[in-house]
């Protein structure tokens, strides 16, 4: 059903993916949108190893393509570093492929944007993030990505350079 990679010497190991996937900080959702052209939004996002989580409003383009098909992918740019002189960038993402589920039960909601608060304040009291998730509780939509199908890739050079490491640490 999904793809396999043409360049297998670039693909990164799940590991590697996952690394990533908790690294980030914002990618790009892309969802079949209005009229059959493909919509794609940036987002902030929480990685728990199987699922992502995503927050959002209770209505609107997003919601909209979700429950019309709820398949979807989501990329994470991981690193790109334009290289002018070889025409080039070493670069490193991950694309994940899965369905999004609106979350409805208000436990496996709090459970999503506790994750996603921890995720981008870590250093924050356990009141003052509950604080915060209460005073936007009302409007807050909590959405969930099984991961179906995960790839990431990354430059030739970087796979170089990695090798080149091991060699020398041997």
């Amino acid at each position: 059903m999904f793809r396999q990679m043409r360049r297998k010497k670039q693909m990164l190991q799940k590991e590697e993916c996952d690394a990533v996937l908790r690294r980030g900080t914002s990618g790009v959702l892309a969802l079949d949108g209005d009229g059959g052209y493909p919509y794609a939004v940036p987002l902030s996002y929480v990685y728990d190893g199987d699922k992502l989580y995503f927050h959002s409003a209770k209505s609107g383009h997003k919601l909209d393509a979700i429950r019309r098909n709820p398949k979807a992918s989501f990329c994470v740019i991981d690193k790109d570093q334009v290289v002018p002189e070889a025409y080039t960038s070493y670069f490193r993402s991950v694309i994940v492929f899965g369905t999004i589920r609106i979350l409805e039960e208000e436990r496996e909601k709090r459970d999503a944007i506790e994750k996603l608060a921890i995720k981008y304040a870590p250093h924050d009291a356990k009141g003052n993030r509950q604080k915060a998730i209460d005073w936007e509780w009302d409007p807050l939509c909590m959405l969930e990505m099984r991961v179906q199908h995960m790839t990431g890739k990354t430059a030739i050079e970087l796979v170089n350079t990695k090798r080149e490491i091991k060699t020398q640490g041997q």
